[in-house]
């Protein structure tokens, strides 16, 4: 049986073990036939990345910090050869100093504020901007990774709620530019999820707690169901979507207590 998306390609951005959110869409996207890159930032996680990708026949892994404009270049350039092409673009990628997130958000350094941006949300435009000769012409999607945050004021979010906000709002703003060359852009809000990345947040425990007594569902979401909604809007089935924010959060964000 052909697989929903058999003979597509997709780059994964934001791999850094088998907890992470990227992680999760790329395990959904590569069950229904996508070949897929993966990149790392940095050597420490080579060596994580290449053993998941490993685990998915027919991957490719490459480097890619998205602080330095040239390793980007060379990382669509590789993607490019290898692909021919590209159908997909998952965007997982955030970091804001540890220090950043916790305290006063007017205690924020500019330094913190900048880097926090840097990474998490320019970085989009960033990709879209490589990967639009590549996906031109091929009904892409290109989906990011948002949290709540970006709404609500979250205790010790801070300057990542800030960064999340701009990712949004440049997920609207490429949409509008993308849509007439045929390339949707999307993002997922995800509820709290045990991953890397949330380990820099203070107090995280106590929010997972909070979300399962609060949201309708009276439970967490899993980096499973996040995948299989990134699979949604990368397919077919999503093909009217664009500009939007998906939750995936077990229904928290429509509590006003």
């Amino acid at each position: 049986m052909t697989k929903l998306l058999e003979g597509k390609t997709g780059l994964i951005l934001g791999v850094a073990n088998k907890r992470s959110l990227a992680w999760g869409c790329a395990r959904s996207l590569a069950d229904a036939g996508m070949r897929l890159a993966f990149t790392y930032a940095t050597e420490r996680l080579e060596k994580s990345v290449r053993q998941l990708a490993a685990e998915i026949p027919g991957s490719i892994v490459l480097p890619c910090d998205v602080t330095q404009p040239d390793e980007i270049d060379r990382c669509f350039e590789e993607v490019g050869k290898e692909f021919g092409g590209l159908d997909a673009l998952v965007h997982a990628i955030a970091f804001a100093k540890r220090e950043e997130l916790q305290g006063n958000f007017f205690d924020t350094s500019k330094e913190g504020y900048m880097l926090a941006h840097e990474v998490s949300a320019y970085s989009l435009t960033a990709v879209a901007r490589r990967a639009l000769p590549l996906m031109e012409g091929r009904e892409g999607s290109i989906v990011t990774l948002s949290y709540i945050g970006a709404e609500r004021v979250v205790p010790n979010y801070n300057v990542m709620g800030i960064a999340k906000a701009a990712l949004e709002a440049s997920v609207r703003y490429l949409a509008a530019d993308l849509g007439p060359r045929g390339i949707r852009v999307n993002a997922v809000s995800a509820g709290p999820i045990r991953t890397l990345s949330a380990s820099g947040v203070k107090d995280f425990s106590d929010m997972l707690d909070r979300i399962a007594e609060h949201a309708p569902m009276r439970r967490n979401v899993t980096s499973e169901e996040v995948g299989d909604t990134c699979q949604f809007l990368v397919g077919p089935h999503s093909r009217g979507i664009t500009g939007s924010v998906l939750f995936v959060d077990a229904g928290f964000h429509i509590m006003g207590i």
